[in-house]
């Protein structure tokens, strides 16, 4: 009950200062008018005489101007609050309003911020369990169709093999294709774990598994992709490297099934303060949706403290660019 009342009192702290302000703004300049009319030599008839409507005029101008000029500075505050409260963008942290400066809203401002602040700690945790418990379930599936679908194609191919071998002229062909078929579909089993699984990572490294990401998406899609990664680039945490591998991951799938595109670039490349990934593309471009292949490399983003940042030059195609900063 203590705490509901504290929170009770410093929500009402913001309106109580600012009604204050306006109402000794409003009692100031009423009083200053009262004393003007006075101890001025002014006098007002009853009724009022055609020569003195001018005076009242005036001197209402005179109150309503310093009113409005006033109260205005007191509220200017609300306007870039008001503007980071219709951009503001949990996936994009940071966006802030300056303190300084802000009279009785001050408060306010500060309380704003925080609530901000709060909302991006509390949905960073929220995606990185999410996260964390989809990796573990990838991991999973892929140990799953790699030690029983895989072993029971392995063991299918091998009989059917064998059969092969000995079925009769008119069975050959028949035969021919089902063992086909089941290749077909032991090496697409192996490429769908690989993909949730990416071994090759924890095994050689971001460099080597790029390069096999690389190499698979080309033979999968018929894209032409180069890759280019710099030589000095900074030792990354595994969790950085998951992220950087899998946000590429995803797009180079987007690459493949909206651009249309011929050609695609992939590039991982040092920066002053640490890793920038860049995948380009010549495809269609136009306006990007932010569906939700978008939006998790976004909430993937946010986990390692790095900005993604999708944009469609004017010359075509689509680029998608990863900055990750890199502490000491």
């Amino acid at each position: 009950m203590r705490v509901r009342n504290e929170v009770r009192n410093r929500q009402r702290r913001p309106i109580n200062a600012l009604f204050r302000r306006l109402f000794i703004i409003n009692g100031l300049l009423f009083t200053a008018g009262t004393l003007l009319l006075a101890i001025s030599p002014v006098t007002i008839s009853a009724p009022a005489l055609l020569t003195e409507i001018p005076v009242l005029i005036v001197g209402l101008a005179l109150i309503l101007a310093a009113n409005a000029i006033l109260v205005r500075a007191s509220l200017s505050p609300l306007d870039p609050l008001t503007d980071v409260m219709q951009r503001v963008d949990l996936l994009q942290p940071g966006d802030r309003i300056t303190e300084k400066g802000n009279g009785d809203l001050a408060y306010l401002i500060t309380s704003f911020n925080d609530m901000l602040k709060r909302l991006e700690t509390e949905r960073s945790t929220t995606a990185g369990h999410a996260l964390a418990a989809q990796e573990a379930e990838r991991a999973r599936i892929a140990r799953e169709l790699h030690d029983e679908i895989g072993q029971s194609l392995t063991v299918a191919l091998l009989a059917l093999k064998r059969v092969v071998d000995r079925v009769p002229a008119e069975l050959s062909e028949d035969a021919h294709i089902a063992q086909d078929a089941v290749r077909t579909s032991l090496d697409e089993v192996r490429v769908v774990a690989q993909r949730l699984r990416p071994g090759v990572l924890a095994d050689l490294g971001l460099e080597s598994a790029l390069n096999a990401l690389a190499a698979e998406f080309s033979r999968s899609s018929g894209v032409r992709l180069s890759l280019r990664v710099d030589d000095d680039l900074p030792e990354l945490e595994p969790d950085t490297e998951l992220v950087v591998y899998r946000v590429a991951q995803e797009a180079l799938t987007n690459v493949a099934r909206h651009s249309g595109a011929t050609w695609a670039e992939l590039a991982l490349s040092a920066t002053a303060d640490g890793v920038a990934l860049r995948i380009s593309d010549d495809g269609r471009g136009g306006d990007i949706e932010e569906g939700t292949g978008i939006r998790g490399m976004r909430e993937r983003a946010v986990l390692v403290g790095a900005r993604l940042a999708v944009d469609t030059p004017a010359t075509g195609g689509t680029d998608v660019l990863l900055t990750v900063p890199v502490g000491e």
